[in-house]
């Protein structure tokens, strides 16, 4: 498996409130899942304890043979090498050109004097190039990353990802700033990757008709819990219903 979780749980508010309550999942090498949920269900939180940006808190989390319980510091370095995550801002440096961008996933594999003088080595830039080219971004290497439409960032930023070479994708939410158009494309090149390479990707996403779509396997949190682990051919009106139905309480927290 590459990811294990028993009795997950984060809590916030000086453990007031669930952020992830008794999660239990098993996430198999080369799945493709769809996390979906309202704002605030613990899609993002159960991403980010993944790979180790947030602490899993109690309970355990077992990624690619790693407890990340146990993991802090350096220690993490070596697991999130193997993680590539994808951000719905795009996260580049927008002064720099596509190619740099892309070379900076590549900055935990080089030795601190490369990345330091910014002298990446040949296999370094022709992977680069070639995770550019298979994302539909072929001979735009040099240009300036800001001069890049919205969907043109975020293919930067999953070529980003591409070249740690890495057994995990991790995309929060990297549909939520393009226009539906565009987030077909984007979640239509995660498929590709996970089908072609067997790296295993999961997404949070917002768009419901997208992931059902596209994702072999979808996952539902509601406050903090599971709600849903099934196929989308299992994934009910009802069940829609009772993820995504808001009652009052949640109402006064929006």
């Amino acid at each position: 498996m590459s990811i294990v979780a028993k009795g997950l749980n984060k809590t916030f508010d000086g453990g007031k409130t669930y952020a992830l309550k008794g999660v239990n999942l098993e996430i198999g090498q080369g799945e493709f899942i769809a996390i979906i949920g309202l704002s605030g269900a613990g899609k993002s939180t159960f991403l980010r304890a993944i790979n180790g940006t947030n602490s899993p808190g109690t309970g355990t989390l077992n990624v690619l043979g790693q407890e990340v319980n146990l993991l802090e510091g350096r220690a993490l370095v070596p697991l999130r090498k193997q993680i590539g995550f994808i951000f719905q801002q795009f996260n580049l440096v927008k002064s720099l050109s596509v190619l740099q961008n892309v070379l900076v996933g590549r900055i935990a594999y080089s030795p601190l004097w490369r990345v330091m003088l910014g002298r990446f080595a040949p296999e370094d830039r022709a992977l680069a190039k070639r995770a550019l080219d298979s994302v539909g971004l072929e001979g735009r290497y040099h240009e300036i990353a800001r001069n890049l439409s919205g969907g043109q960032q975020q293919r930067v930023a999953i070529a980003r990802a591409l070249v740690q070479q890495p057994k995990i994708i991790l995309a929060d939410e990297p549909m939520a700033s393009l226009d539906p158009k565009l987030s077909e494309v984007v979640i239509q090149i995660l498929e590709k990757i996970n089908r072609e390479q067997n790296i295993t990707v999961i997404v949070n996403i917002h768009v419901l008709s997208l992931a059902k779509k596209y994702a072999k396997r979808m996952i539902a949190f509601r406050r903090g819990e599971v709600v849903f682990d099934g196929t989308p051919a299992e994934l009910t009106e009802a069940k829609i219903d009772e993820i995504y139905h808001m009652d009052n309480k949640m109402m006064e927290e929006a």
